[in-house]
C-alpha cells in the first residue's frame, strides 16, 4: 500500500471520522488512524452507551405510573445485566455503521496510535505499524475523565464514567463527585432505579454554566425524586472498609457518607501526550492545543480539532469542526463558528440550551426582554403526564435578536434545535412567534414563550 497522503487524521471521535469522510468526498486522499474503535469517547463511553442506559431506566421508572393512563403491570422487575447488554448492542450496531461510512468513503483505516515525527510524518505505532508521508495532519485525539487528588482515591472502589459504563450489576448506595453534566446524567439512572444516590459538588450550583433559573428547577425535580445533593461542599478524603466512606465539607461541617461504588464526575482533560506533540512544538495551553478560527495549530498544515482545542467539549462541536478543516485542506476558506451552539443535558427533564443566559446577558450590559412557559400548561405535556419544566427565551429588547434559550422539560434536547436555526438565520423572536406550530405538540411552549416575551401569550396561567 502506497503510504503517502494528502491528510492523515489522529483519532477517530465524532470529529476525526466527520472529517475524514468530508475530506475523502472532496478528493483527498486520506488515512485515519485510531488506536481504540472509531467513533470515539462519544460512541463507545460517552454519549450513545449513557443514553441508552438513560433511556432503559427511564422507561422503567415511568412504569411505576402506568396505572395513571389504565396500565396494569404486576411483579415488574429491571434486570441492569439485559439494559447493559442492550446498551452494548446498540453501541456495536452504531460502531458498525461508522466503520462502513469511513470504509466507503475511500479513506484507509489503520489501527494503532498516530506518534507525529514531523509536521509531514506521522508513526502508526501497534497493529498496522508503518510510517505516513502527509500534506497536512489532523489531531483529534479527544480527552479522557480527570481524576482530582483526593486523599484515599486509590484505594477506594471509584470509577470514573469510562468503568461505570461497563458495570454489570448496578449498586445499591452511589455517591458522585461532581455536579456537572455527567455526574447529574448518572444521578438520574441510579435514581430512576431505585438507588440511593448522593451528589457532592463543589461550586454552590448542579450544571454550572447552565441558566441558573433551569439549574434551580432540575435541582428541585431532582431532589424531589430521592437524589441527595450537596453544593458547596469539598470532598476531604475516601475512606475504604466493607464500603467507600465519602468524608466532606459542606458549611463549616464535616459530613460522611457510605457508598457501595464512588463516581469521580469532576470533568475532563486533554488526550495530547504520547502523540508527538513535542516533535513538532505544537503550541499548547494546560494541555490543550491552541487553534485559529481555521482550527489550525501553530504549525502550519496541521488541524486540532475536539476536546484537545479546549472549546466546548461536545460530540456535535467536534463534528463541525472537522468539517472546517476538511474544507481548508481542501483547499477553501472555512472558518469555525461558536456563536450557536446548543448543549443538552439528558436528565430528567432534560435540558437544553443554546446562546446567552440570563446572567450572560446582563453581564454584557445588553436590554433583554424574557418569555417563560410553563410545561404545566402545555397540553401535550400534560397528556404524557409531564408536568415540571419550563420554557425561557431571551431577546434583545430594542431589536427582537434571539440571545438565547433554555428549556427544561420533556424532549427538551429535540426542541432545542428550532431555536438554532432561528437564530442562525437571524430570525426575530416575533417570528418565531409569528410562527404556526402544530397543536397539541410540546413545541408549542416555544410559540408561547416567545408571545410571552411581549406579554401576549395566550395559554399562560396566572396572569
Amino acid at each position: 500500500m502506497n503510504n503517502e497522503f494528502n491528510l492523515t487524521v489522529i483519532g477517530g471521535g465524532p470529529g476525526g471520522y466527520a472529517a475524514a469522510i468530508r475530506a475523502s468526498q472532496l478528493g483527498l486522499k486520506v488515512a485515519l488512524v485510531e488506536e481504540a474503535e472509531l467513533g470515539g469517547t462519544c460512541l463507545n463511553r460517552g454519549c450513545i452507551p449513557t443514553k441508552s442506559l438513560l433511556h432503559s431506566s427511564e422507561l422503567y421508572s415511568m412504569t411505576r405510573h402506568f396505572s395513571e393512563f389504565g396500565i396494569e403491570i404486576k411483579d415488574l422487575a429491571f434486570n441492569y445485566t439485559k439494559a447493559a447488554s442492550k446498551k452494548d448492542a446498540v453501541v456495536k450496531q452504531l460502531r458498525r455503521g461508522v466503520e462502513a461510512l469511513v470504509k466507503n468513503s475511500g479513506c484507509c483505516i489503520f489501527a494503532g496510535r498516530g506518534l507525529i515525527k514531523s509536521t509531514h510524518t506521522v508513526e502508526v505505532t501497534g497493529k498496522d505499524h508503518r510510517i505516513i508521508t502527509t500534506d497536512n495532519i489532523i489531531i483529534a485525539t479527544g480527552s479522557m475523565p480527570s481524576i482530582p487528588p483526593i486523599p484515599g482515591i486509590e484505594s477506594a472502589r471509584v470509577l470514573v464514567s469510562d468503568d461505570v459504563l461497563n458495570l454489570k450489576e448496578c449498586p445499591e448506595k452511589v455517591v458522585i463527585i461532581g455536579g456537572g453534566v455527567i455526574g447529574m446524567e448518572f444521578a438520574t439512572i441510579f435514581n430512576a432505579l431505585g438507588k440511593a444516590v448522593t451528589v457532592v459538588e463543589m461550586t454552590g450550583t448542579i450544571l454550572s454554566g447552565v441558566d441558573v433559573e433551569i439549574s434551580e428547577i432540575c435541582r428541585k425535580i431532582i431532589e424531589r425524586k430521592g437524589v441527595a445533593i450537596f453544593t458547596e461542599s469539598k470532598v476531604m478524603s475516601l475512606k475504604s472498609d466493607s464500603g467507600t466512606i465519602c468524608i466532606f465539607e459542606n458549611n463549616g461541617t464535616e459530613m460522611g457518607i457510605e457508598a457501595d461504588m464512588v463516581i469521580v464526575a469532576a470533568g475532563r482533560k486533554p488526550k495530547t501526550e504520547g502523540i508527538g506533540l513535542e516533535n513538532i512544538g505544537i503550541l499548547t495551553e494546560q494541555g490543550f492545543i491552541n487553534v485559529n478560527e481555521r482550527m489550525e495549530t501553530s504549525i502550519k498544515g496541521i488541524y486540532a480539532i475536539g476536546d484537545i482545542t479546549g472549546k466546548p467539549m461536545l460530540a456535535h462541536v467536534a463534528t463541525a469542526q472537522g468539517l472546517v478543516v476538511a474544507s481548508n485542506a481542501a483547499g477553501k476558506d472555512k472558518i469555525m463558528n461558536y456563536s450557536v451552539i446548543p448543549a443538552c443535558i439528558y436528565t430528567n427533564p432534560e435540558i437544553a440550551t443554546v446562546g446567552l443566559t440570563e446572567a450572560e446577558a446582563l453581564k454584557k450590559g445588553l436590554s433583554i426582554k424574557i418569555g417563560r412557559f410553563p410545561i404545566s400548561a402545555n397540553g401535550k405535556s400534560i397528556i404524557m403526564g409531564e408536568k415540571e419544566g419550563l420554557a425561557k427565551l431571551i431577546a434583545d429588547a430594542d431589536t427582537g435578536e434571539i440571545l438565547g434559550a433554555h428549556i427544561i422539560g420533556p424532549r427538551a434536547t429535540d426542541m432545542i434545535a428550532e431555536i438554532c436555526i432561528a437564530m442562525k438565520l437571524e430570525s426575530t423572536i416575533e417570528e418565531v412567534a409569528d410562527t404556526i406550530h402544530p397543536h397539541p405538540s410540546i413545541s408549542e411552549i416555544i410559540m408561547e414563550a416567545a408571545h410571552d416575551i411581549e406579554g401576549l401569550c395566550i395559554h399562560k396561567p396566572g396572569k
